[in-house]
C-alpha cells in the first residue's frame, strides 16, 4: 500500500500500523497542491509497490466563518487542497493507469457537496467541485471506452481530526454536525467503492436522506440549515477545544490518531451501507488485487 501526504510525522505513523498489519507499504511526503511533488512522490512509490489499482483520493481542510470574515488566502487554501489537490491526484493516477489501461480512481467528497452549509463555503465550494469535476471526467472515459472507473464517495459527518484541525473565526472550535459516524464506517464504504466502481456512492441513511430531500425539496433543506444555525457547528468542550491545532497552512509535527473528540455520540455503524454491501456482493470479484495507492488527507 502506498501513502502520500504532506507530514512527515503522519506518514511514519502510518506506515508502522500498516507493517504491523502485515502491508508492504511504501510512502511519499508531498502537498497535493504541488502537482510536481505529488508526481514524483507517486513514482518513487510505483518503482516500490509497482503500478496501482486503486488511487484514493482524500485530502481536505477547512475554514469555519462567516463568509466575510474568512481571508482570501484562507479560502483559496482551502480550494487549492480539496478541489485541486483532486484533480491533481486524478491527473497523476490517470497517468499511471491509461498505459495499462484499467483501475479504479475512488474521490471522497461530502454529503454538503448536496447542499452547502453555512459557516463553510469554502469547503461546500470545494466538494460541490469537486462532485462535478468527477462526472465530467467520468463522462469522458465513458465516451472513451476506457477501463478506468471513478467513484466518487459522499460520506456524512465523520469523526476525525478534521475539526480540530480547521481554522474557526467563530470564538469556538468547530465540531461536526450530528448525527456524526465514526471513520471505520467510510473506511468500509471505500473498501466498497474500490471494489465495485459505482459512479457515485452515498455513505450512511443520513447522507442518503439529505441527498434525497436536497433534491425534492430544496427550500426545506434550506430552512434546516438555518435551524441549524452557527452553534450546531460549533463546541465548548474544553477537552475538544485542548486539541485543536489548525494545519491549514503547514502539517503537524506529530502524528494524531484517526478518530476525533466527538466518539461519544458517533455511530459506528450504519445500517445503510451495509445494506449496499449485500447488494453489491453478488458481484464482487474474487481474488483481485488491490495494490498501492491510498492518499492521506493534507491536514494534518
Amino acid at each position: 500500500m502506498g501513502v502520500i501526504a504532506r507530514g512527515e510525522a503522519g506518514l511514519a505513523d502510518v506506515a508502522a500500523e500498516l507493517r504491523l498489519g502485515g502491508a508492504d507499504v511504501a510512502v511519499g511526503c508531498a502537498d497535493v497542491t504541488d502537482r510536481s511533488a505529488l508526481s514524483a512522490a507517486a513514482d518513487e512509490i510505483v518503482r516500490v509497490l509497482g503500478l496501482p489499482d486503486v488511487w484514493i483520493n482524500c485530502a481536505g481542510n477547512g475554514v469555519y466563518g462567516r463568509f466575510g470574515a474568512v481571508a482570501a488566502d484562507e479560502f483559496d487554501r482551502v480550494t487549492a487542497v480539496t478541489y485541486t489537490g483532486t484533480v491533481n491526484g486524478c491527473r497523476v493516477a490517470l497517468g499511471l493507469m491509461r498505459p495499462g489501461g484499467a483501475g479504479t480512481i475512488v474521490n471522497v467528497c461530502s454529503a454538503i457537496a448536496f447542499h452547502g452549509m453555512p459557516l463553510m463555503t469554502s469547503y461546500a465550494g470545494a466538494k460541490a467541485a469537486v462532485r462535478g469535476f468527477a462526472q465530467s471526467l467520468r463522462a469522458e472515459l465513458r465516451m472513451e471506452r476506457s477501463a478506468i472507473r471513478v467513484c466518487t464517495v459522499f460520506p456524512p459527518a465523520v469523526n476525525t481530526p478534521f475539526f480540530s484541525h480547521a481554522v474557526s473565526h467563530m470564538g469556538w472550535p468547530a465540531r461536526p454536525a450530528r448525527p456524526v459516524y465514526q471513520p471505520e464506517v467510510v473506511a468500509g464504504a471505500l473498501v466498497l467503492a474500490a471494489e465495485r466502481a459505482p459512479g457515485e456512492m452515498v455513505v450512511s441513511g443520513t447522507a442518503a436522506l439529505f441527498s434525497f430531500a436536497s433534491r425534492l425539496s430544496p427550500r426545506l433543506i434550506a430552512y434546516t440549515m438555518t435551524r441549524l444555525g452557527f452553534d450546531g457547528q460549533l463546541t465548548r468542550d474544553v477537552g475538544a477545544a485542548r486539541l485543536v491545532a489548525p494545519t491549514l497552512f503547514a502539517p503537524s509535527a506529530e502524528a494524531y490518531p484517526v478518530h476525533g473528540p466527538f466518539g461519544r455520540y458517533a455511530r459506528g455503524r450504519s445500517v445503510q451501507q451495509w445494506l449496499s454491501r449485500l447488494a453489491f456482493l453478488p458481484y464482487r470479484r474474487s481474488g483481485a488485487r488491490r495494490r498501492w495507492l491510498l492518499r492521506r488527507p493534507a491536514s494534518p
